[in-house]
């Protein structure tokens, strides 16, 4: 018996007209190698079959929702899975150009997946260019977070060609409680309701000044630290007050998505990290700045102080916790250094930026996510959620610019039904509060694969900012030889 967490219902509460809470990941692969040369619905929906227990819940069960709401979902086995139900296959008309892929892959993003099944959907895009295949796969946040998903991604994929032996399903289906047993669960849960509550606000009380747009609230971070001081908690790093500037994609966003690809060579982000000093991380968000600094700047928009951009972390610790149900994220906000004009104090601002915040989230619980996200009752959630995500845009609401998010990929091939993937682009939410542009990498096989996902009217084309990471790159790799 599962039940989702409350950041995981989170996700669920949190769709709109304008808002869908899936992540996603575009692969390209080489599909010459399959039968026939080609990638079909039926040879990926044995895959599927064959390997669903490996990542049972993302792939099999589907929601069980609680009577009058009052509770969050269960999950359980769908008993009528059946993986051909979930994949399906398009083409592109000629010439099959990267744009015409973006687009195709926006739209498919735009649209919401199916609450009565298992909470994923996959496209086989035939006709690219080249003759290879494109793989567009998107999961619900509520079923997965950044490592669940990898992990979901890696029951699928093998090391080689030939697949790998597999270990026999020996796991029994997974039901639901019955109706009786959800209801009195809810009941028990929402009575006892004002004490976790007031659990969860003594936990974060220390380490308020962590939470985006709280931090700039005059004498927060005082008041952290005497209430640290007060509980003899470790006292953690003070950040700056961070107040998030008004940009063009910090509006309220629409319902059409814009999609960007784009990849980095991982060597030359590991050359200027040997020369500059910091990690991988720190240069990314470095070329994450410069590029936004200068689409900014093209349109006369450069605010004269940073933006502020939230960093996913994950919280799963050890072996056991990285296939532990339920999403345990968190985030961390930094200034970006956007204002600044020489590449050289842009870098050394960035990298002590994200110093800070990772020595300030290292000192504190970074669990704020999941106690905000429980603060409201069960019954009451999906209303409050949706209605401050609608309100925000109207009270001036920004607590940040837009996400940053880096996830550490293999650094080897993998082969899909044989196929092998030549790339894999992340492509994530954007929401009215978190800003109508997201940008995520993930490394692989010796490449840094860039996914840009924005709302299409505040961003119509972010291939733009895919343009400006490569002169980022560059202008960093010079400053790196000096």
């Amino acid at each position: 018996m599962s039940q989702l967490t409350t950041v995981d219902a989170a996700f669920l509460n949190a769709e709109t007209g304008t808002t869908q809470a899936h992540i996603a990941g575009l692969g390209i692969v080489d599909a010459t190698a399959c039968p026939g040369g080609r990638l079909t619905v039926p040879l990926v929906a044995g895959l599927v079959r064959d390997r669903a227990h490996l990542a049972a819940r993302p792939l099999r069960r589907r929601l069980v929702q609680v009577p009058f709401g009052l509770d969050h979902p269960y999950w359980e086995d769908d008993p009528d899975f059946d993986p051909v139900r979930h994949i399906f296959e398009i083409g592109l008309p000629a010439p099959g150009t990267d744009r015409q892929l973006a687009d195709v892959v926006a739209m498919l993003h735009e649209q919401p997946l199916d609450r009565s099944r298992p909470l994923w959907e996959m496209f086989l895009i035939q006709g690219l260019a080249g003759g290879l295949t494109a793989v567009y796969v998107k999961v619900h946040h509520a079923a997965v977070d950044g490592v669940l998903a990898a992990e979901t991604l890696a029951a699928l994929l093998d090391l080689s060609p030939e697949p790998r032996e597999l270990p026999a399903d020996e796991s029994e289906p997974a039901r639901a409680p019955g109706t009786a047993e959800m209801v009195g669960a809810g009941l028990l849960r929402t009575a006892l309701h004002p004490v976790r509550t007031a659990v969860s606000v003594a936990r974060t009380a220390p380490y308020l000044d962590e939470i985006p747009g709280v931090s700039a609230i005059p004498g927060i971070g005082m008041m952290s630290s005497f209430v640290q001081g007060a509980l003899r908690r470790p006292e953690v790093p003070r950040g700056p007050r961070m107040t998030a500037p008004p940009t063009p994609f910090n509006q309220p966003i629409g319902r059409r998505r814009a999609v960007a690809c784009g990849e980095l060579p991982l060597d030359a982000i590991k050359e200027i990290r040997r020369g500059l000093g910091g990690s991988v991380n720190d240069v990314i968000m470095a070329l994450c700045a410069t590029a936004l600094r200068q689409w900014l700047d093209k349109r006369g928009d450069l605010p004269d102080r940073p933006l502020v951009a939230a960093v996913p972390v994950s919280l799963r610790r050890g072996a056991a916790a990285r296939t532990r149900a339920g999403n345990h994220i968190s985030m961390m906000a930094a200034p970006l250094a956007t204002h600044i004009p020489d590449p050289a104090e842009r870098y050394l601002t960035v990298r002590r930026a994200m110093d800070t915040a990772k020595r300030r989230f290292t000192g504190s619980s970074g669990s704020w996510v999941q106690e905000l996200s429980g603060l409201v009752p069960a019954p009451i959630a999906g209303a409050a959620t949706r209605l401050a995500l609608q309100a925000a845009p109207t009270m001036s609401l920004r607590p940040i610019n837009l996400i940053i998010s880096n996830v550490p990929g293999p650094q080897f091939p993998l082969y899909l039904c044989g196929a092998r993937v030549l790339a894999y682009y992340p492509i994530s939410v954007i929401t009215d509060v978190t800003g109508g542009l997201n940008i995520t990498v993930f490394s692989y096989d010796g490449r840094v694969n860039v996914g840009i996902v924005a709302c299409r009217t505040l961003v119509p084309d972010p291939s733009e900012i895919v343009d400006h990471l490569v002169d980022a790159l560059d202008e960093l790799r010079d400053l790196s030889r000096e």
